[in-house]
């Protein structure tokens, strides 16, 4: 028997799997869909399938926060790093005007202090140890990938502890959020976020120059980056504030602590009325949550679509330690520096508040430490 003879029936078998994964990612999207329509929710539907479109948006462009980020600090290539401010920028266009003008819409917005500080930089540290921020963690995952998954088993982990931590560290003190919008008003403070946007790109640009290194985004980088921005905007006009990932983390961590016996009702931070209201109840009437299932499935039946699903094999047992590692340091991070890359930064940055820029650079900085600490985990610098 031939090795051709072989390779027919296994890229059959092949094909059917990946048929079957794309099914399922489409009828469990449907099924959401209808549940919420049936409870008289067309926008959580909205939500979902604007979820979906960025899983679809983040596998096809393969759109990384994470190696773009290691590329520029150990290269200096400044590509990906510009390509994710054209997320900010698209999204920024109508999210600080829109949350300046109309009552029921709110930006991200943050104090600044020692929460933020040590929640950004431990965050960064773990999204190079984990190899995934809190998108790059979803797509991938929903793409096929058991190490992310082992990833986002831990940030939930990590997230609950961190609500458990949160209010000790605003205990601390810090500076009331500051809005580009309240001092300028809503079109002020848009000039000001978009001209903060363009001199972060020419400095980056100019550190990749001075490295030798390319600073130009690729094409999959500009179309991903405006594609993901305008479905930033899509998700906002449903939800009413800017995308967010990791509090859908925390809520799916502590509805999984509660099954187990775990009392977090007491807690400081589940007796505030935005967490309290999550717990108590359904997942589906979570905007986070709905935007992480959907873009699960997105992802999930992009990759389905384009390639053999979860066909690679698993990863060595150092490499599934530092995704435990860096998803427990991420969700701990996530919820002290109130968010990821999505949240803090582009949720943050795009509303005009200086808390995003403070989380950019304290996670860049962690980033570096993390991608000293790969090594010990049998994962390449670079």
């Amino acid at each position: 028997m031939t090795s051709t003879t072989l390779a027919a029936p296994q890229a059959r078998a092949g094909l059917v799997a990946d048929r079957l994964f794309f099914g399922l990612a489409v009828f469990a999207t449907a099924v959401l869909v209808a549940l919420v329509l049936l409870d008289g929710q067309p926008l959580s539907a909205a939500l979902i399938l604007g979820g979906f479109g960025l899983g679809v948006a983040f596998l096809k462009a393969e759109f990384s926060y994470t190696a773009s980020w290691r590329r520029f600090l150990t290269r200096g290539e400044a590509g990906g790093l510009i390509g994710g401010l054209i997320v900010v920028a698209v999204a920024a266009l109508a999210v600080v005007p829109v949350a300046a003008l109309l009552p029921n819409y709110g930006g991200a917005i943050a104090p600044l202090g020692p929460s933020l500080v040590i929640g950004a930089f431990v965050f960064g540290i773990g999204m190079q140890l984990a190899n995934g921020c809190g998108s790059g963690t979803l797509y991938t995952a929903g793409g096929g990938s058991g190490r992310m998954l082992i990833a986002l088993a831990f940030f939930m982990a990590g997230s609950v502890f961190g609500s458990l931590s949160l209010p000790s560290f605003l205990a601390l003190g810090g500076i009331d959020p500051v809005l580009a919008s309240d001092y300028l008003g809503p079109w002020g403070g848009l000039a000001l976020t978009l001209a903060s946007i363009a001199l972060a790109a020419a400095l980056i640009a100019t550190i990749a120059r001075k490295r030798g290194a390319s600073f130009r985004p690729s094409r999959n980088y500009v179309v991903g980056g405006i594609a993901i921005g305008l479905l930033c905007i899509f998700v906002f006009a449903a939800g009413g504030h800017p995308w967010s990932v990791t509090f859908g983390y925390t809520v799916w961590g502590a509805k999984i602590a509660s099954a187990l016996g775990f009392d977090l009702t007491q807690a400081a931070f589940w007796q505030w009325p935005g967490p309290k209201q999550a717990l108590a109840s359904s997942v589906l009437s979570d905007t986070s949550s709905l935007t992480d299932f959907g873009m699960i499935f997105g992802a999930m039946a992009a990759a389905a679509a384009a390639k053999p699903f979860a066909a690679g094999a698993w990863p060595p047992a150092k490499s599934l330690l530092a995704a435990a590692v860096g998803g427990l340091l991420m969700g701990w991070g996530a919820r002290l520096g109130f968010g990821c890359n999505i949240g803090a930064f582009v949720g943050g940055v795009a509303s005009g508040s200086l808390h995003g820029w403070v989380w950019f650079g304290l996670a860049l900085a962690g980033s570096l430490v993390g991608i000293r600490l790969r090594p010990l985990f049998g994962l390449s610098r670079e």
